[in-house]
């Protein structure tokens, strides 16, 4: 009888870790899930800053363009 409960406590405690592995891999799901969507925003909104660079870059290009025209009428 004393390996039997034995058994049972052994099982009990492999139940044990398997649950928390299961909420531990259930926590890094949505760690993972959450790491994604921050990952993409930000790929979303480098995105955005490198084009409004870009037009801040045409823009300026343009005005030292304009000053130099200005420059050689005078």
């Amino acid at each position: 009888m004393d390996n039997n409960n034995g058994n049972q406590m052994d099982l009990a405690s492999l139940e044990a870790q398997v649950d928390k592995l299961i909420s531990t891999v259930n926590e890094l799901q949505t760690e993972n899930s959450a790491l994604r969507n921050q990952q993409e925003s930000l790929m979303s909104e480098r995105a955005a800053l490198i084009e409004k660079t870009e037009q801040a870059r045409t823009r300026i290009e343009s005005m030292i363009a304009r000053l130099r025209a200005m420059e050689s009428r005078s």
